[in-house]
């Protein structure tokens, strides 16, 4: 082999092998979002961009907070806040979260929406049943008004999430690392 053709062969098995980990990562460990809607507005805005981190939810149960994504249609993934984790009973009263009969603040939430954030509601008046099965979450978007979620499409299935948001990268004014 002559000098120039074994310099391309190293170019092209180098370039190979970075597109098999970046395959790699892409499938198992991480992948890309951008956020369609306004259904979790104020704390993330349409058209931003996020990565996803799907290895820790193929080791761990999602907590409560969490931002996830999740198959919600065949066509489209959604973003959603998780509230409610297995066993949890939730209720919504006077624009109170109530889990297991104890009330729970949400800083994430903003008055801007003129008056009552998230209407009255039961788990078992949306979803008939009283808790929340094993192996599913019941998951709100932070603009209550503007969302679809547990509410509508009932809960979500561990098998059907993909994974927690970890970074917020674009806009660059919005870098954020997700709690």
């Amino acid at each position: 082999m002559n000098k120039i053709a074994k310099e391309l062969w190293d170019w092209v098995a180098t370039f190979a092998v970075v597109i098999i980990i970046v395959l790699i990562v892409r499938t198992f460990f991480f992948a890309n979002y951008m956020v369609h809607g306004e259904s979790m507005m104020p704390t993330i805005e349409s058209g931003e961009r996020m990565i996803i981190n799907k290895i820790g939810y193929e080791i761990s149960e999602p907590d409560r907070n969490d931002l996830v994504v999740f198959n919600a249609t065949e066509e489209s993934d959604y973003i959603k806040r998780v509230i409610g984790i297995p066993g949890d009973e939730v209720r919504y009263e006077d624009d109170t979260l109530y889990i297991n009969d104890e009330a729970v603040e949400e800083p994430f939430l903003e008055d801007a929406y003129n008056g009552e954030i998230t209407e009255d509601f039961t788990l078992e008046e949306v979803t008939s049943e009283p808790v929340v099965p094993e192996d599913h979450l019941f998951v709100l978007g932070d603009n209550r008004n503007n969302s679809q979620d547990s509410r509508n499409i009932g809960f979500v299935s561990y098998d059907d999430v993909v994974g927690k948001a970890s970074l917020r990268y674009w806009p660059l004014s919005e870098f954020t690392f997700m709690e």
